[in-house]
């Protein structure tokens, strides 16, 4: 089963996001386990929904995706090769764990998101050169940024959950 097919979605990494989660509640409803009369076969239908929706909802994972279809997708659990990339990607680490304000946080948040909208900007001109070696790298990339980015929104959360402490009295 191709992911892009099941969502009808064009076989690209930019894709319409409302789009695909319409499509994955749609497609819940219709083969949840609930309402069908095969309840094995619904369940193993709806994980594989799941699946394809987490897939294709992050641009890391959507990009690896898109080389597996074109079986490229070899090596992505390599180290990353570019010793600038990785000074910088400390660097925006180190950033983010001295960050003690929302300010800081969403600093490093918007260096990230420019750097996942750089990246997949390459990631699509290596794709379509069938420039496999660069396009895994670049996928890497997206994937160390991702994580940074998941880990950002953690530190907004915890930075709020410290200011609105529940156990205050009001």
């Amino acid at each position: 089963m191709n992911y892009f097919e099941l969502f009808n979605l064009p076989v690209e990494l930019s894709i319409n996001l409302a789009q695909l989660k319409a499509t994955a509640l749609q497609l819940q409803q219709q083969y949840h386990p609930d309402r069908a009369e095969d309840k094995d076969k619904a369940l193993i239908q709806s994980s594989e929904i799941n699946h394809a929706y987490k897939v294709l909802s992050q641009v890391d994972s959507r990009a690896a995706y898109l080389l597996s279809l074109k079986k490229e997708d070899h090596d992505l659990d390599q180290s990353i090769r570019d010793l600038f990339f990785l000074q910088e990607a400390l660097e925006l680490r180190e950033d983010l764990e001295n960050a003690t304000s929302e300010k800081q946080i969403l600093a490093v948040k918007d260096q990230v998101n420019q750097a996942i909208e750089s990246l997949t900007t390459a990631f699509q001109g290596d794709y379509h050169d069938e420039q496999w070696d660069s396009a895994r790298e670049n996928v890497r990339k997206l994937q160390f940024f991702q994580c940074v980015l998941n880990d950002t929104n953690k530190a907004e959360e915890k930075l709020f959950d410290d200011q609105f402490d529940l156990n205050d009295d009001f």
